[in-house]
């Protein structure tokens, strides 16, 4: 059977043909690897697997290694792939030698109760202490860590790109934040388990889309495009007000890779797109491409004297150091992700 993703795993091979040779007969521990960014990282990482003759393998931890193989019947089913059932907090780390870990494992959901905050912070942060161990313990060359620009703190007014260089931080005072602090606390435990033996590296990831990006979790890209293929209309939390940027998830996946096989030690990089819009023209975009005429609500009215809320990268170290650039623009990105979908026929649970 065809991959639909083939002609951008294609194109993502063709971007990173010069580091694959470090993964020839590796064995890769991952977790997250059931989520959108451990599925584009599976996907390509057996891609070239596969073209490349690498002899490599990966380890996937996961609580669900069923409702994996339901969802990604292709990846679970890969010869190099080892679903491994576990929770990050608890699992055995007794799991043999490993060359590479990545610990992508995140929360999507933002905490809403007490419980919600604590359960978060013992996720991000007892998980990474987990997996640092197991990546010391079974003797990983590369470790990387995917963080996010949340560690940042609300982005300042005067502040067009958010850079690494910035020493804010999250309202420590907010528990719906408990999740930010959580992966400040996690790139710390990285920077405690660095060695001469262990490498750790840290991609503070921003707002992405493509195939695999869940329509229905509380993330306004898939909200959109959801409403849209239902035909409308589409509707927006807040006022639309909001500025954030979008990578395309092929893009995210040659970065990510390049991260951890050419990025220095403990100098985090910026994953994302310089490309600001607001949430309200991205709802536009949306409705244009795919539901034209489609109304557009929004659940407030913008207050012209609240400062507008800005979620943007500066870009220019990852991209300068380490050479990776953005190739797929916007307009194609939100094309690619609702063909992935409609191919799927993942459209079918939403559509009523």
């Amino acid at each position: 059977m065809r991959n639909p993703l083939a002609e951008d795993l294609d194109h993502v091979l063709a971007r990173t043909g010069g580091l694959w040779e470090e993964l020839r007969g590796a064995r890769v521990f991952m977790t997250g690897g059931t989520g959108f960014f451990g599925c584009w990282l599976l996907e390509t990482l057996l891609w070239a697997n596969d073209r490349l003759g690498l002899d490599a393998s990966v380890v996937v931890l996961t609580r669900q290694p069923a409702a994996f193989a339901g969802k990604a019947a292709a990846l679970a089913s890969h010869p190099a792939l080892t679903l491994q059932s576990g929770d990050v907090r608890t699992f055995d780390i007794d799991q043999g030698a490993f060359s590479h870990v990545i610990h992508a494992g995140t929360e999507t959901a933002a905490p809403v109760t007490a419980a919600d905050s604590l359960a978060v912070v013992d996720s991000i942060v007892g998980g990474t202490r987990r997996v640092l161990d197991l990546a010391r313990r079974s003797g990983a060359r590369r470790f990387l860590l995917t963080s996010t620009g949340a560690v940042y703190g609300r982005q300042p007014a005067d502040i067009t790109h958010l850079s690494e260089e910035y020493m804010g931080g999250p309202d420590t005072t907010n528990p719906a934040r408990a999740g930010a602090e959580a992966k400040r606390a996690a790139e710390m435990l990285c920077a405690i388990y660095a060695d001469r033996r262990l490498q750790p590296t840290i991609a503070r990831c921003f707002a992405f889309v493509g195939p695999y990006l869940p329509l229905d979790a509380h993330l306004a890209v898939g909200n959109f495009i959801r409403d849209a293929l239902r035909g409308g209309p589409i509707d927006v939390a807040g006022d639309g007000s909001p500025q954030r940027s979008y990578l395309y998830a092929g893009d995210l996946a040659v970065w990510l890779w390049t991260v951890l096989l050419r990025g220095q030690p403990m100098r985090p990089y910026n994953v994302g797109s310089e490309t600001a819009i607001s949430i309200g023209e991205l709802a536009r975009a949306v409705a244009g491409r795919f539901a034209p005429g489609a109304e557009i609500r929004f659940a407030r009215t913008p207050d012209s004297a609240t400062p507008v809320d800005r979620y943007v990268p500066s870009t220019a170290r990852i991209r300068t150091e380490l050479g990776v650039t953005t190739t797929v623009e916007l307009d194609e990105a939100l094309a690619r992700t609702a063909s992935w979908h409609r191919e799927r026929g993942a459209m079918s649970h939403v559509a009523n």
